[in-house]
């Protein structure tokens, strides 16, 4: 790469240790004009003092974005992505991989409209995060130059970056300050959303130590939650949660709810160690505790809307679409077409689901469609006029024909 060909650059810019000492970077080995762009995807932080502290790093007021994208980000990619109930390898869902596609997207489109030839983020070279970031960029806009400082520079460590940032007098939040008050290291490194919170590094990368009780800082131990379930009802309309006790929400607002109950309730913590898509194993921590709920609730009225080979045949790809997700394919025409399929199965989901929240736990107690396929005079252990039970004998005399013949030949 021709680094005087670049004249303006988008960054991905929290305000962090890391994406400031790459603006910094950024001014100094490139010599272009730096755009910052900060997204509030429901972090729980502010974001704000992103932009002062871009203005006194020497950005022009008109070259920083701060957007307000929770809306968009749970309404456009966290419920789509919910419909299918995925899961990665089981048990992670997804928090972080699902935001990268968005920040990527608004990137490019602030790169288009100020006229940027070039695009950063502070991903490292070992994770996914990059993947997702420049698969992103790419297929949005197979043009745009992508700079990844992690691949570039040798400020390969927590200590060498904070010892940049004291040398170039880059303010370092307090989080990174010891008791002296000298460059600390971070405990954890971290990332949240309105979906989640994950937690990655230091003490976590011995697989086989037990998270310090300390480190979370969502959910309430299960051990202290309240001694009484709580029950909350979920309204759902095309595959998607409209509702909370028949009060309807926005997107974002109804996660933030479901947030709060799984909070209280010390719900949605999980300890994985996950195949990167790099190909190295990653041991991580997360919190999740709405989009638990949602998945529980989800599944629920599905189990009475779904025919049963629609049912099957989503859950036989929800491992693929969910590795499209983990890996950053969230723009490819594969995950695309998987999404009009499983989008198809939801326009009937539709319905209420009643669930008991206790000490970690999530109990489905009642579901209700209007377009249930529930027959409770066909699943009667009851008397019933509407299922001959002898016509069983044929059906599992004829699955059963080809076990009789290998049966009778292979004597």
């Amino acid at each position: 790469m021709n680094k005087k060909n670049v004249k303006k650059v988008v960054l991905a810019y929290s305000g962090g240790l890391d994406t400031s000492i790459i603006l910094k970077w950024l001014q100094d080995e490139y010599g272009a004009e730096v755009i910052t762009f900060t997204a509030d995807l429901g972090q729980g932080e502010e974001v704000e003092p992103a932009r002062v502290k871009a203005l006194a790093m020497g950005i022009k007021e008109e070259n920083i974005f701060i957007l307000d994208i929770k809306e968009e980000f749970v309404k456009d990619y966290v419920f789509p992505m919910f419909r299918a109930n995925a899961i990665y390898e089981g048990e992670y869902l997804l928090g972080t991989s699902i935001a990268r596609p968005l920040i990527a997207k608004k990137q490019i489109e602030i790169a288009t409209k100020m006229g940027a030839d070039a695009v950063a983020h502070g991903a490292t070279g070992k994770g996914n995060d990059q993947v997702r970031f420049e698969l992103g960029y790419l297929g949005l806009n197979p043009d745009i130059t992508v700079i990844a400082p992690w691949r570039e520079w040798d400020l390969n460590s927590r200590e060498k970056l904070l010892a940049y940032a004291k040398e170039h007098g880059i303010e370092i939040a307090q989080k990174h300050l010891d008791e002296d008050g000298n460059p600390s290291v971070s405990p954890y490194s971290m990332d949240a959303n309105l979906l989640h919170i994950s937690y990655e590094g230091l003490h976590l990368e011995n697989p086989a130590n037990e998270p310090e009780d300390s480190m979370w800082l969502w959910t309430t131990d299960p051990i202290k939650a309240p001694d009484t379930p709580e029950y909350i009802t979920i309204g759902y309309k095309n595959g998607d949660p409209i509702s909370i006790n028949g009060e309807e929400l926005s997107p974002a607002t109804l996660l933030k709810k479901l947030n709060d109950y799984g909070n209280k309730h010390g719900i949605g913590r999980i300890d994985i160690v996950e195949n990167r898509y790099v190909g190295m194993k990653a041991r991580g921590c997360y919190e999740t505790p709405g989009g638990t709920i949602m998945l529980k609730a989800h599944r629920a009225i599905e189990s009475i809307c779904l025919d049963r080979e629609e049912a099957h045949l989503k859950d036989s790809i929800m491992p693929k679409y969910a590795e499209l997700i983990y890996n950053g394919y969230w723009f490819a025409p594969e995950r695309k077409a998987l999404q009009s399929l499983i989008d198809e199965t939801q326009k009937n989901v539709e319905g209420e689901v009643r669930l008991k929240l206790y000490k970690g736990n999530i109990f489905v107690v009642g579901r209700t469609s209007p377009k249930s396929l529930f027959s409770e005079e066909h699943s009667t252990f009851e008397a019933d006029e509407v299922y001959n039970q002898k016509d069983a004998e044929g059906f599992i005399r004829l699955n059963a024909l080809r076990f009789i013949i290998e049966g009778h030949t292979r004597k």
